[in-house]
């Protein structure tokens, strides 16, 4: 009599929750106490598919229930509205910028200001 295969002791029902909380090939297996091999024979076997697709597609639940906790977080928290805001809708810091051409412009007077008040100290002394 062959032993019992080690598939055999993975819950769908849990691998899909764990997929769903997007865990890793290595966490399934510690999990369930079996190896990342059995997990990509359990995937062949089911689904028919490699861990990585079953992953992807059965990943996109907890994606989603993440995303519905954020924007119930949004609603009190003001930090995760920002974020949401800058993430989901493109919106950003504006920082204003500022026209120097006036300073730029006063530098220059007060430059001149100061080289003639030079020269005329040097022209008193002379």
């Amino acid at each position: 009599m062959a032993r019992p295969s080690k598939i055999d002791k993975i819950d769908q029902i849990q691998f899909e929750k764990l997929c769903g909380l997007q865990c890793t090939k290595g966490e399934i297996a510690g999990f369930f106490d079996v190896s990342e091999d059995s997990i990509d024979r359990f995937c062949k076997k089911y689904y028919g598919e490699s861990f990585a697709v079953v992953l992807s597609k059965k990943s996109a639940h907890g994606k989603i229930s993440l995303r519905r906790s954020q924007f119930k977080l949004a609603e009190k928290s003001a930090a995760m509205a920002i974020f949401l805001g800058k993430n989901y809708l493109g919106q950003k810091d504006n920082f204003e910028e500022v026209d120097t051409t006036a300073l730029d412009k006063l530098d220059d007077i007060l430059k001149g200001i100061h080289d003639n008040a030079a020269n005329s100290v040097q022209q008193e002394a002379e």
